[in-house]
């Protein structure tokens, strides 16, 4: 059968599900979240016309410019870093921020929420493996962050995003579940979390096993990436 878009689709969507009955879980009480970056608009539009709503975009600028050109109904996660400069235009048009680590940018992105919409859903990012190259706060210093985002009245603490080491099966593993715990550590002290934002398309099997709520899946789903062309 040829390898389409619809068909990826289609195959992962089965896949989640027959993932979620594997490991006790409801496959509805997983979100896939189509992570769209370096591909153009009518991929999303596609996927929207399968039934698809939630779609990752990770560069501030290549959302600009999709962002008015598709449906309003579509629920826009943003999963990459924001600048200060950006933050309006996050505020103003995205559902969800992935990837909150930084007091400046939490307070921007609160002060210039439209009060006419509803608070931004956000999640804290957390660098699990601890490389250097990535960005979140340390484990140790999410608690005190959380408390911070839950004073702002225009974000709604969701829970929490990782991206696992590109490592061996045991290491990433062992990440995501520091991650697991950390999500039950923080709800046990009264912060009523509801999301767990881990796993991508090398490793969302794993995630799964490991109580993600989130997934977010880009190549697996919409094919290998050109990034010259983003």
């Amino acid at each position: 059968m040829e390898n389409t878009l619809a068909q990826r689709y289609v195959d992962l969507q089965r896949k989640i599900a027959q993932s979620a009955v594997a490991i006790n879980r409801l496959p509805e009480h997983i979100c896939l979240i189509a992570v769209s970056k370096t591909f153009p608009a009518c991929d999303i539009q596609a996927l929207y016309d399968l039934g698809q709503r939630h779609f990752g975009e990770n560069y501030i600028q290549e959302w600009q410019e999709k962002v008015f050109r598709l449906p309003e109904s579509i629920v826009w996660h943003i999963i990459g870093d924001i600048q200060s400069n950006k933050t309006r235009l996050v505020a103003e048009n995205a559902d969800w921020v992935h990837t909150l680590s930084r007091e400046k940018i939490a307070e921007r992105l609160s002060q210039q929420r439209p009060e006419n919409k509803p608070p931004l859903q956000v999640c804290v990012e957390v660098n699990i493996s601890g490389e250097t190259q990535k960005h979140g706060l340390a484990a140790g210093e999410v608690l005190e962050f959380c408390r911070y985002i839950k004073t702002l009245p225009q974000l709604n603490l969701r829970g929490l995003m990782a991206v696992a080491s590109d490592a061996d099966e045991i290491t990433v593993k062992q990440q995501m579940q520091k991650m697991h715990a950390l999500f039950i550590s923080l709800n046990n002290q009264g912060f009523q979390l509801d999301t767990l934002s881990m796993g991508m398309s090398g490793d969302w099997l794993w995630a799964l096993e490991y109580g993600a709520t989130h997934i977010r899946i880009g190549s697996a789903l919409f094919g290998k990436r050109n990034y010259a062309q983003k």
